[in-house]
């Protein structure tokens, strides 16, 4: 077992080796995940235009992606989710690494890779833990959108499933409304 501080070294070393890939250390096992798709992205561009559409940003809301979470299940634990909605002033909660503390994120947003367990459920048990109040998996491998909510004692209920054809609606708790339909947040914007 590595040193904290040697884990997180060797977190960094990874992350200075591997442009484009995305280093996180989730239970206190780094994670690397390659660059992601073009699918991938697109979903992420959509998202941010929707965001924008809905005037999140009037709402007291940012829409980030790539911005580090620090976690409450290790001591150097954080991740980087794909999608934020983060209170306005997350930059007051700055923890370390580039990574805020987990209050200042309203809803998460993970479009699956080919390490999509870490998405299906290293990251359903991370932040219910860190109580995130919105937890959305767009799961390209089986085909749905996963949409976890209002996390009591650590753990989410279990998730509403949407297929394609459905939209989600974004709980009314994270502060914006917003519809997205299942078929685009799979393929990202046609």
């Amino acid at each position: 077992m590595l040193h904290e501080s040697s884990l997180a070294d060797a977190a960094d070393r990874l992350w200075e080796e591997l442009p484009g890939h995305r280093v996180e250390i989730l239970n206190g096992s780094i994670v690397v995940t390659p660059p992601p798709d073009g699918s991938h992205q697109e979903t992420l561009t959509w998202l941010i235009e929707e965001c924008s559409r809905v005037r999140a940003r009037k709402a007291g809301l940012r829409y980030v992606s790539g911005v580090g979470m620090w976690l409450p299940t290790g001591p150097v634990d954080y991740a980087v989710p794909d999608f934020a909605l983060v209170d306005a002033d997350y930059k007051d909660a700055l923890v370390e690494k580039n990574c805020y503390a987990p209050h200042v994120f309203r809803l998460v947003l993970e479009v699956t890779s080919s390490n999509w367990t870490n998405d299906t459920a290293t990251k359903v048990d991370i932040y219910a833990r860190a109580d995130v109040p919105a937890y959305l998996v767009a799961d390209r491998r089986h085909d749905e959108v996963l949409l976890y909510t209002d996390p009591v004692d650590g753990k989410y209920p279990d998730p509403r499933r949407f297929k394609r054809g459905q939209t989600v609606s974004v709980p009314e708790s994270v502060g914006v409304t917003l519809e997205l339909p299942v078929d685009t947040l799979l393929d990202g914007d046609d």
